[in-house]
């Protein structure tokens, strides 16, 4: 064999793959077609997160994106090949194919190794849109090499993406419109902190369009038209598409090695990123399971050591992972949402931020802590039971939800939470606050019970 393992793919999930195989001691190959370091890097969080700062801080969209560009070249400056080769990872750029279960070819030339890890990750969905081949639109692999602000944009797709630039070109002073099909913005968290964003977005002039499937869309006078089901037309300068991700797996010849793939291309894997072909695994993007940049780093680290210890592999276990929207305020979860609960025994504490000392001295009280606790196995409510997911919406949401995954990763009583100590007057002290109310009334409120499914 040529390496002990090769990494198909340079962005987390295989910087992480490649890098734990190193500490296993293994030889290892990584071999990406695009800039090492992914879409995290160069289009997604990173560039991302810094348009955010910079909107924020005011900045012009010529300062922000002089700003994008410099600290996206600061952080890809260290993830290059001379980084990594001084790791001991070695690095082919190209394109790569499996041609059997311990080979690949990459533009002509045949590599073998004990082990492959596939984390080519994914790219922007472009849906079947009538007339949306013939009409220009960006994604968000390119809208960061705009020169020019636009005057107007509309932003098809109210999920994290969609919402954290709109808000973001919005400050530094685009006219922004979103057009959603579901019946909420970020239809996957919380209801009551979808609507206070709705209510946020009407306040800084983001138009929104909920329920809103659009049907056709056409350039025409130098605008982009979008006409929507209810008979409601958006248009814009320009068009941003951000309705989801689909797997980069084309070209790699899953199908001769028996990689199975599910019904939207991702590759199927058990939880311990194994594929369905021996000595094969796959992580991060391209399997669907949890497409933000920490979990593919903890799937490709997990897909490794898996791959390489025979006894008590690790598994993927996504339960206790947070999720951050980075709007204003943040918007950040782990766990189950409400709807999700089906214990009847499981309990809420809801506690808004217009009630917290920190929020209230920084003048920024629009949010909430929302913690989720339900019985524990045997011991079922003793010491407030366990957590079972938390939401929070606040300038701080990002950091303060890690608290609560902290207690879920560590099966911690939830009262363990409410005994801990915070420093006053902190955004923290906000989890303590709700987490006594699994134990009686504090400053009036008491944790409910948690509604059925079908009443939410």
């Amino acid at each position: 064999m040529d390496y002990d393992l090769l990494v198909l793919g340079g962005g987390a999930a295989g910087l992480a793959a490649a890098q734990a195989g190193v500490d296993a001691g293994a030889s290892v190959l990584l071999v990406s077609e695009g800039e090492l370091g992914g879409d995290c890097t160069f289009t997604g969080c990173v560039p991302s997160k810094t348009l955010i700062e910079a909107a924020a801080a005011g900045a012009s969209f010529a300062e922000a994106m002089s700003r994008v560009r410099a600290t996206v070249a600061r952080i890809a400056a260290t993830e290059d090949e001379s980084v990594l080769r001084r790791r001991g990872i070695n690095v082919m750029r190209g394109r790569a194919r499996i041609v059997s279960r311990d080979t690949i070819d990459v533009d002509g030339r045949r590599v073998r190794g004990r082990r492959i890890v596939i984390a080519t990750g994914a790219t922007p969905v472009v849906p079947p849109l009538d007339g949306l081949a013939a009409t220009p639109y960006l994604t968000t692999e390119t809208v960061f090499d705009l020169t020019e602000p636009p005057e107007s944009l509309a932003i098809l797709g109210g999920g994290a993406v969609g919402c954290e630039l709109a808000q973001a070109f919005a400050r530094i002073g685009v006219a922004v419109s979103i057009v959603e099909a579901m019946d909420r913005l970020l239809p996957g968290v919380e209801p009551e902190a979808s609507a206070l964003l709705a209510e946020i977005f009407d306040a800084e002039g983001v138009a929104v369009h909920a329920a809103a499937r659009a049907h056709t869309v056409q350039a025409r006078d130098g605008q982009v038209v979008l006409h929507i089901d209810s008979g409601k037309v958006v248009s814009a300068q320009r068009l941003l598409v951000a309705v989801g991700r689909s797997p980069c797996t084309g070209g790699l010849g899953l199908d001769a090695v028996g990689v199975k793939t599910d019904e939207r291309g991702f590759v199927v894997v058990d939880r311990h990123m194994r594929t369905t072909a021996d000595q094969i695994s796959a992580a991060g993007d391209v399997t669907g399971l949890f497409p933000h940049t920490h979990a593919a780093y903890g799937m490709g680290r997990v897909a490794v050591r898996a791959a390489l210890r025979r006894r008590r592999p690790p598994s993927f276990d996504a339960t206790a992972i947070p999720q951050v929207v980075f709007t204003a305020p943040e918007i950040a979860s782990v766990g189950v949402v409400e709807s999700d609960v089906a214990d009847d025994r499981a309990r809420v504490a809801f506690l808004p931020l217009s009630e917290v000392d920190r929020a209230i001295t920084a003048d920024r009280t629009t949010g909430f802590v929302k913690l989720l606790a339900g019985p524990r196995p045997l011991l079922r409510n003793l010491g407030g039971g366990r957590v079972l997911g938390a939401t929070i919406m606040a300038d701080r949401a990002g950091e303060l939800v890690h608290e609560p995954a902290l207690a879920m990763r560590t099966r911690m009583f939830t009262g363990r939470l409410a005994q801990t100590v915070h420093a006053y007057p902190t955004w923290s002290l906000a989890i303590q606050q709700a987490t006594a109310q699994f134990f009686g009334a504090y400053g009036g409120r008491t944790a409910r019970p948690a509604h059925p499914r079908d009443e939410i």
